[in-house]
């Protein structure tokens, strides 16, 4: 990647347009984190909302790079990437949330900027600026999360149901109150420590492209890791209510057992991911483990159709924001 001295009012923009978006992941992404725990009546919103706020942020401790580098150096070729590019990614991953979010569907904020960085790198140098390998890993994992995420998540429930099959409703209800707050937690740290990776690749190849970094540094500058999670953590505690209802309620109507089990299965699944360096949809995630627990009590507990119609919000994100990009791109060459 060669290095261009840019203005700092450019660079200073774009890293904002960075946390920006970052902000607008754990506002669009809050839901998936807290929406089996309040659905389930465990904590009120607001409470839920601060506790996946707090988790995003530890994360930091607990989480490495890998997905971050992954993002930076791994999808698109590093000599494509300037500031139009990334402005594009940025500007169209953002719109994707904001109709997104305005219509309450989860769709995928990490896929949302995924296909903005490929919209914005094939606007400038088509399809051969891509890096096969790195898309066709995240892509395979778009498939493979949430199945794993499904997976587990019934798994855990028919194993849970077995563990307690002589206990009364009453005191399994007691015990799941209580472990549904450390389920619940579980899953807003895979999820901080996923989500808040992808911005910092994306300030990390903005920096490497400025000059202010070298191009074989293993991690990006402190700064930018502290942050994109307080970005993240903010973004959370505004939270994202149009699709809590959603993922809540809608796919499934949740107890406190069928929550803790949704959200274990969904935060193995993201951890794995992170620490393969794979940046996965925690939506998806969660969706997949949701549904797994609906499942695995009765078929006709799952409303198909509202999961049918968010998995066409999946097939629909890369290409949708990829093109808002290509868009983007353009009007950033006539404006940066």
């Amino acid at each position: 990647m060669h290095t261009v001295e840019l203005s700092i009012y450019v660079l200073g923009g774009l890293v904002l347009l960075a946390l920006l978006f970052d902000f607008m992941n754990g506002f669009h992404d809050a839901a998936n984190a807290i929406a089996t725990v309040v659905s389930t009546g465990v904590l009120k919103p607001h409470t839920a909302v601060g506790m996946a706020a707090v988790f995003n942020f530890v994360a930091i401790a607990v989480v490495g790079l890998h997905v971050a580098a992954s993002v930076g150096k791994g999808m698109v070729d590093p000599a494509v990437i300037d500031q139009y590019v990334i402005f594009g990614a940025l500007v169209g991953a953002i719109a994707w949330n904001i109709i997104t979010w305005y219509f309450g569907i989860p769709s995928s904020s990490s896929h949302a900027l995924i296909g903005g960085l490929v919209g914005a790198a094939v606007a400038k140098a088509g399809t051969g600026s891509l890096i096969a390998s790195g898309l066709i890993k995240t892509v395979t994992w778009i498939v493979l999360s949430p199945l794993l995420g499904f997976f587990l998540g019934s798994l855990i429930m028919l194993l849970v149901s077995w563990l307690f099959v002589k206990s009364t409703p009453r005191s399994v209800d007691q015990w799941f109150r209580r472990l549904q707050l450390v389920s619940a937690a579980g899953y807003s740290l895979s999820h901080g420590g996923n989500d808040a990776q992808k911005t910092i690749g994306i300030i990390w190849m903005l920096m490497i492209f400025s000059g202010h970094i070298a191009m074989d540094a293993k991690e990006p500058p402190h700064w930018v890791i502290l942050s994109c999670y307080t970005a993240i953590s903010l973004g959370t505690l505004f939270g994202g209510w149009r699709i809590v209802k959603t993922m809540g309620q809608k796919i499934t109507k949740l107890k406190p057992v069928g929550g803790f089990c949704a959200e274990t299965g969904g935060a193995i699944t993201v951890l794995i991911a992170s620490f393969l360096g794979v940046p996965v949809s925690t939506t998806h995630t969660i969706t997949g483990a949701i549904v797994g627990v609906g499942s695995a009590q009765k078929m006709s507990a799952v409303r198909w159709g509202v999961a049918g119609n968010i998995v066409w919000a999946w097939v629909l994100t890369i290409p949708a924001s990829a093109f808002m990009a290509a868009i983007a791109w353009y009007i950033g060459k006539q404006i940066l």
